[in-house]
C-alpha cells in the first residue's frame, strides 16, 4: 500500500515538472528554424510567424530546390551565405540586366528595394558591366548617379579594369536603380553589338571570378551585399510593454525605425534584467535618407555608443556617496589647489588641446611634406583660431560662399583689412586628411597669377582650415550656364579666359619646381577675380610628381563628363588627362552647354562625344553659343574648335601638351584672324620660343603667324609673377 502511494506521488511530481517546463517554453516563445538548406541566418530574419522581427525579414524556405533555398519575401531575392560581412549586412542573389544576348530572354532594367530598409552597400558592392564596347549608365529616380565604359579588346588581361569589363563605386543610400546599356561607338558589323550585361555585385565575389568573366556574363544572378541596419550600441527593454520573444531572442520596437534585439533569451528575465544589457543590441534601420536615430529615452551616449541609464544606476549612487565624503574632507585643500594652479592648468589645457588638434589634423605630416619640398614656408601664415572666428563672425551662415564635397568656404575679413576666402573642411577621415595636406603642399609650391593664392592655414581647430585670396566674381560655370544680362561673358572674354587657364596649366605641368597634375579641371573650379581674370582653384586631388615620371597610378577620381577615357580605363593619370579635361572646358566656352546633359540623346549625352560628332559631320556652327556666333570671327572660332578637338583626342599620345595649347590660344588672340586650317609644327614653335621650352616633349600643332617675342613675354616671365594686367 505504501509503495502505491509513493509511486503516485512520484507521478504527480513528474507531471508538475513537465507542466513547469511547458510554461517556461510558452513564455519564451516558439522554437524557430534558423537555417534553410546550407544557409544559416541570424535573427531578425526567420521562418514562420513569430520567428522574424517584421514582415521585412520574413524568409520562405523553398523545398523545390536541392538543397532547399531561402528567399526574402519582402524583396523576392534569394539569401546567400556570406559569414564575412557582419551582422548588419546580408548577401542576396541580385539580377543581371542583359542586352543583345541571344541565349537569354529580355530582362527588366530596374532593380528596387523600395518599401523596405534594405540598401545596396556602397562599401561592398560595385556597379559592373561586361561586354565589348559596353557603356552602362546607372540612374536613380531619373538622375544619372554613375556609370562606366568597357572598351573592346580581344587579348585583354584578366580582371575588370576597363577592357571588356569595367566597374565603378555607387553612391550611398541606393535602394533602387535602373540600367541603360549602349554602344558608344558606331557599330560597323564587327560583332561589337554582341551580348552585354550590367549588374550590382559584391566586389569580393567578382574579384574571385576575374579570370572567367564570360561565365559571369552568362549568369542570371550574381551576389550583392545589402545593408539593413546600423549598430548604435546597447539597450534595456525591461520597461517596454511590447516585448516579443522566440525561444532564443526577445525584441521591442523603440521608435519608428529603431529596435532593441536581445540574444541568449532562453530565460525572458535575463533579457529584461538591466545587469545583462550587454545581451541587448540597439539597431537603427535606414529611413528618410539616412540612419537618423538618437539614443532612446533613458539612454545616453558615450563615445558615439548608446548605453541604458539603468546599467549605471548603482555605480552612479556609489560614486555620488564617495564624492560627497571626499569633498567634505578635502574642501579646504581643493580650494587652495585650485587657487594656486588655476592659471597653470588653464594654460596647459589650452596648449594640449591645440597640440591634439594639430596632430589630428595632420600637422606633423604637413611639416614633413613641406620640409621635403622647395616651397617658401615662411610665406604661408599660420593663423590662430580666434583670428579666423573674428574674420567670419564665428562662421555665420551669411558668410558662406559655397559648399562642396570637401567642405564649406566662408568670406572673411582679416584685421589688416584683407578680404579672404576661408575653407573649413569637413570632419576629417584618413582619406580627406590626405587631400587637405595635399592641397596645402601643392599650393605652397605655386606662384602664378592665374592660380588661386594660398594665404595661410590653421590647424589648431577641430577641423583644418585653409585661407585663400578672395575671388569675388564666382565661377566660370556660373557665367556660362547662367548668363548675367548686365555683364555677359563675351567672345573676347571666353578666348582670354581659355588662354589664361591654359597658361596656368602649362606652368603647373612644366614650369613649377615639380610637375603638378591638377586632376579635376572643370569650369566650376575656374574662378573669376575682380577684373574677370581666370584663377584655377581646388587642388584637393592634385598630384606633384618627379620630373622623370610620366604618370601617376591612382583610383579614378574626378568629375563625370571631364574624365579622360584613357584614365577611366587604366587608372593611370598623365598630363594629357588634364589636357582632355581642358578640352571639355573649351567646348563649354564655345557651346554654352553642360558637360553631361540628359536633354541630349544617349549617344550625345556626353558633351565631348557630341562635339566630336558635330566636328566630324561639319556641323560645328549648329551647336555654338549665340553670343559666340554673334561676336566671334569665323576663323577664330574654327581655330579654337580645332584646338578643342585635338585636346579631346581619345588617344592621349596624339593630344598636344598644355604649353602648346597655351601658345596656340595666345596666337589666336594675337592674330585675330587665324585661318581655319591652322596647321603648324610644334617643334618649330618650341625652337622659336627658346631654351625655356627646349626640354618639353611636344608633338605636332599649328598656328598661323605667331610672334615669338609676344609668346616669350607671356610664358617666360608673367606666369611666375603676380600681375595687374587683365590680359
Amino acid at each position: 500500500m505504501d509503495r502505491i502511494i509513493t509511486t503516485g506521488k512520484l507521478h504527480i511530481i513528474l507531471i508538475q515538472l513537465w507542466l513547469n517546463q511547458a510554461l517556461l517554453a510558452t513564455a519564451a516563445g516558439p522554437v524557430c528554424q534558423e537555417s534553410c538548406g546550407d544557409i544559416t541566418f541570424p535573427f531578425p530574419f526567420g521562418i514562420g510567424k513569430g520567428c522574424y522581427m517584421s514582415e521585412m525579414f520574413e524568409i520562405v524556405c523553398n523545398d523545390s530546390f536541392t538543397p532547399p533555398k531561402p528567399f526574402l519575401t519582402s524583396i523576392n531575392m534569394e539569401l546567400l551565405l556570406d559569414p564575412s560581412i557582419g551582422s548588419e549586412r546580408i548577401t542576396v542573389n541580385s539580377p543581371v540586366i542583359s542586352s543583345n544576348c541571344s541565349n537569354k530572354s529580355s530582362t527588366s532594367t530596374e532593380v528596387s528595394l523600395l518599401g523596405t530598409s534594405f540598401l545596396f552597400s556602397n562599401e561592398s558592392n560595385r556597379f559592373t558591366t561586361i561586354g565589348c564596347d559596353s557603356y552602362a549608365m546607372l540612374t536613380q529616380s531619373g538622375n544619372t548617379v554613375g556609370g562606366c565604359l568597357s572598351i573592346c579588346r580581344d587579348n585583354s588581361s584578366s580582371g575588370c579594369y576597363g577592357l571588356n569589363c569595367c566597374q565603378t563605386t555607387i553612391p550611398p543610400y541606393v535602394q533602387s536603380f535602373e540600367v541603360n546599356i549602349t554602344n558608344p561607338f558606331n557599330s560597323d558589323g564587327d560583332g561589337r553589338d554582341r551580348c552585354k550585361s550590367a549588374f550590382m555585385v559584391s566586389q569580393n565575389w567578382l574579384a574571385s571570378k576575374s579570370t572567367n568573366l564570360d561565365e559571369v556574363r552568362q549568369m542570371d544572378h550574381v551576389p550583392a551585399v545589402l545593408d539593413w541596419a546600423n549598430d548604435q550600441g546597447y539597450c534595456d527593454i525591461s520597461k517596454n510593454p511590447n516585448i516579443t520573444c522566440t525561444s532564443r531572442y526577445c525584441w521591442a520596437q523603440l521608435t519608428e525605425n529603431q529596435f532593441c534585439i536581445c540574444r541568449q533569451c532562453e530565460d525572458v528575465g535575463k533579457c529584461t534584467n538591466p545587469k545583462n544589457y550587454y545581451y541587448c543590441q540597439l539597431k537603427c534601420m535606414y529611413n528618410r535618407g539616412g540612419y537618423n536615430c538618437p539614443c532612446p529615452v533613458e539612454h545616453h551616449k558615450e563615445y558615439s555608443i548608446c548605453y541604458p541609464d539603468s546599467a549605471f544606476a548603482g555605480k552612479s549612487r556609489i560614486k555620488t556617496i564617495l564624492i560627497g565624503c571626499g569633498s567634505g574632507l578635502g574642501l579646504l585643500l581643493l580650494i587652495i589647489g585650485i587657487w594656486l594652479s588655476y592659471k597653470i592648468i588653464k594654460r596647459r589645457r589650452a596648449t594640449k588641446l591645440k597640440q591634439k588638434f594639430f596632430k589630428r589634423n595632420g600637422g606633423l605630416l604637413l611639416e614633413q611634406q613641406l620640409s621635403s619640398t622647395e616651397s617658401h614656408v615662411e610665406q604661408t601664415k599660420v593663423f590662430t583660431s580666434k583670428e579666423l572666428e573674428k574674420a567670419t563672425d564665428n562662421y555665420h551662415t551669411s558668410r558662406i560662399l559655397g559648399q562642396g564635397g570637401q567642405g564649406t568656404v566662408y568670406k572673411g575679413m582679416l584685421t589688416d583689412g584683407r578680404v579672404v576666402a576661408i575653407k573649413k573642411s569637413k570632419l576629417v577621415d584618413e582619406d580627406k586628411l590626405d587631400q587637405f595636406i595635399n592641397e596645402v603642399v601643392i599650393l605652397s609650391q605655386i606662384n602664378h597669377r592665374n592660380v588661386v593664392k594660398l594665404t595661410g592655414c590653421c590647424l589648431e581647430t577641430e577641423v583644418p582650415l585653409l585661407v585663400y585670396e578672395f575671388i569675388p566674381n564666382g565661377t566660370l560655370f556660373q557665367y556660362i550656364q547662367n548668363p548675367n544680362k548686365e555683364f555677359p561673358i563675351t567672345w573676347e572674354m571666353r578666348l582670354r579666359i581659355a588662354t589664361e587657364v591654359a597658361g596656368a596649366l602649362a606652368y603647373l605641368h612644366s614650369a613649377a619646381s615639380m610637375p603638378i597634375y591638377h586632376r579635376d579641371i572643370k569650369s566650376s573650379n575656374i574662378l573669376l577675380d575682380e577684373k574677370y581674370r581666370a584663377k584655377v582653384a581646388d587642388f584637393g586631388t592634385s598630384k606633384s610628381i618627379a620630373i622623370e615620371q610620366t604618370h601617376v597610378a591612382t583610383l579614378v577620381q574626378g568629375t563625370f563628363g571631364y574624365l579622360d577615357p584613357e584614365y577611366f580605363q587604366s587608372s593611370q593619370f598623365t598630363e594629357k588627362s588634364d589636357v582632355y579635361s581642358f578640352g571639355v572646358v573649351l567646348v563649354e566656352l564655345l557651346t554654352g552647354q553642360k558637360p553631361i546633359s540628359s536633354l541630349r540623346s544617349v549617344e550625345e549625352r556626353s558633351l565631348a562625344t557630341y562635339f566630336l560628332m558635330t566636328m566630324e559631320e561639319n556641323r560645328l556652327f549648329e551647336i555654338l553659343d549665340a553670343r559666340v556666333l554673334k561676336e566671334g570671327g569665323r576663323e577664330e572660332i574654327i581655330a579654337m574648335a580645332k584646338m578643342a578637338e585635338k585636346c579631346l583626342n581619345l588617344n592621349g599620345k596624339k593630344r598636344p601638351k598644355m604649353k602648346t595649347v597655351a601658345i596656340e590660344l595666345e596666337g589666336i588672340r594675337s592674330s585675330q584672324g587665324v585661318s581655319s586650317t591652322i596647321q603648324q609644327d610644334y617643334e618649330e614653335v618650341d625652337y622659336v620660343v627658346g631654351d625655356y621650352t627646349a626640354s618639353w616633349d611636344v608633338a605636332s600643332s599649328s598656328t598661323g603667324s605667331l610672334n615669338s617675342t609676344t609668346i616669350r613675354a607671356r610664358f617666360d616671365v608673367k606666369p611666375l609673377l603676380p600681375s595687374n594686367n587683365t590680359s
